[in-house]
């Protein structure tokens, strides 16, 4: 199956901005296609400054989630 995830969340919602990577990782990890597509606030995650602070609450820090996303060669568009 082809998935496809778009978040508008930044690093002001910091655990919601997180789901859709994780989310990603678990359709990928499951067998599927997967494309995450950022707009907005979002697009923000991609600077590293701002990847390497956003730590959601209940979840690893989102530069280790991204690391997986990146294994998983899951595209990223924004």
């Amino acid at each position: 199956m082809k998935v496809l995830i778009k978040s508008p969340w930044g690093s002001d919602e910091s655990t919601k901005a997180s789901f859709a990577f994780q989310h990603a990782n678990a359709f990928a990890e499951a067998g599927h296609e997967v494309r995450l597509f950022l707009l907005g606030e979002a697009t923000n995650l991609m600077k590293d400054q701002v990847l390497n602070a956003v730590t959601p609450v209940g979840w690893p820090p989102l530069r280790e989630t991204f690391a997986q996303t990146v294994e998983h060669g899951i595209p990223v568009n924004i």
